[in-house]
């Protein structure tokens, strides 16, 4: 994911943000994040007291998404990664 808050500087100069929403169970329980990027203390500190209290992924979807920051990724999220994406892009394919 490209942050739009780098959405007027080239795409070489535009600093990459990755991240992944771990849910459990059939109500999509949240029990953990993990992101790597500019900021992600900041914005993984808020979202460790909504997993503390039990939140699934219903709850993030229905939060509005602060824009123009990376956190708002993690309450847009739609598509599941497969473990063959995850292999393919560890091995530099995806």
């Amino acid at each position: 994911f490209r942050n739009l808050m780098y959405g007027v500087m080239t795409e070489e100069d535009k600093i990459r943000t990755h991240m992944k929403l771990i849910c459990v169970g059939p109500n999509e329980k949240v029990v953990g994040l993990h992101m790597i990027g500019e900021g992600a203390d900041e914005m993984t500190q808020g979202f460790g007291v909504a997993i503390k209290m039990g939140a699934t992924k219903a709850d993030f979807d229905s939060v509005v998404a602060i824009h123009p920051t990376a956190s708002e990724e993690f309450v847009t999220l739609k598509t599941p990664r497969s473990k063959e994406f995850v292999y393919e892009y560890q091995k530099g394919e995806g």
